[in-house]
């Protein structure tokens, strides 16, 4: 009655030899990254490699490209034409050369594609930012209109210099029509009378 109970899953595991009979689990340390592994191919940088597959794709689409091409083909073909038989490694059908213009073009469509894409995420990434500062001018729009209109408000119950312009011609006006009703002698006659 009186055992230790925390002890006796302890005990069921252990052999007579006192090591642990259950296979023990490694456990994963979230808080640490986790060891390399080695790899079956070579790293690459994927930056590196995609700016030098910018720089072909630049190349190819270039018209020093094309004449450095047509050059390369021409002398290959009348070398192996008008060269001395011995000295001829590709005769007329020119299966060697099929073969070298199918092994550039093989490297050269995934090339011009990875530059492509490359092209098209700073693409979207510029139209992302675009988009961005085109809903903050907006937004800036939006906030300049409102306040004109305020702005706007506000000074339609604010005396302008045109108001008291028009203000002080109607009390011109109005002192005129007072003054040619009562012209200055009455009103000196009725001001003796008065004393």
């Amino acid at each position: 009655m009186g055992t230790d109970r925390s002890a006796e899953p302890r005990e069921r595991g252990r052999t007579a030899t006192g090591a642990s009979a259950l296979p023990r689990a490694s456990r994963v340390r979230l808080d640490q990254p986790r060891p390399a592994r080695k790899r079956l191919l070579p790293e690459y940088d994927p930056e590196a490699f995609g700016r030098f597959s910018e720089r072909i794709a630049r190349f190819l689409g270039t018209g020093r490209f094309l004449v450095w091409m047509t050059l390369t083909i021409a002398v290959w073909v009348l070398w192996n034409i008008f060269a001395p038989p011995a000295l001829r490694w590709d005769e007329y059908p020119f299966i060697f050369l099929t073969l070298m213009l199918s092994l550039q073009a093989s490297y050269a469509a995934p090339l011009i594609l990875l530059a492509q894409n490359r092209q098209d995420d700073r693409d979207r990434v510029t139209h992302e930012q675009d988009r961005k500062q085109n809903e903050r001018s907006i937004a800036d729009t939006e906030y300049l209109t409102r306040e004109i209109a305020a702005l706007r408000m506000g000074l339609g119950e604010v005396a302008t210099r045109d108001w008291i312009r028009s203000e002080f011609v109607d009390l011109v006006k109005e002192m005129e029509d007072r003054h040619s009703l009562f012209p200055p002698e009455a009103a000196s006659e009725s001001d003796e009378g008065d004393r």
